[in-house]
């Protein structure tokens, strides 16, 4: 270790990665109930995740964000856990009723819906630092 340089500063610098080595960033935005089995599967072929809590779709359900930072070589690993722990299934809801006036009468179909699955983006990471 350099003179002058504390041990966490010294390990921080170590793990600087420049945008000359590739990195990525993986984007999985996944169903809740998949998310803890991704992260343990990623986790096992480690590979540092962080898992965020996310709503939003045409239901509104709850979601997870789940980040990985990958060397660019590890992508296509990193995509084939994600797609072996998120699959799709359907489910069948009742949709919300509309606002309606006095003395209309709506009948409620129950609908079929695509759930679970994932959507994923790859980014380009131009720095890292683990501080």
């Amino acid at each position: 270790m350099p003179t002058g340089v504390t041990p966490s500063l010294y390990s921080a610098r170590r793990h600087f990665r420049s945008a000359g080595q590739a990195l990525k960033l993986v984007v999985a935005i996944v169903h809740n109930e998949d998310a803890g089995a991704l992260v343990s599967a990623l986790l096992d072929k480690d590979h540092r995740t962080t898992r965020l809590h996310s709503s939003g779709g045409f239901l509104r359900q709850s979601n997870a964000t789940v980040l990985v930072g990958c060397d660019d070589d590890q992508v296509d690993g990193v995509l084939a856990i994600v797609r072996a722990n998120c699959v799709s299934r359907t489910q069948v809801v009742n949709p919300m009723p509309p606002i309606m006036e006095p003395g209309e009468f709506y009948m409620p179909y129950p609908v079929e819906v695509e759930l679970g699955g994932a959507t994923v983006f790859v980014l380009p990471v131009d720095r890292f630092e683990r501080l």
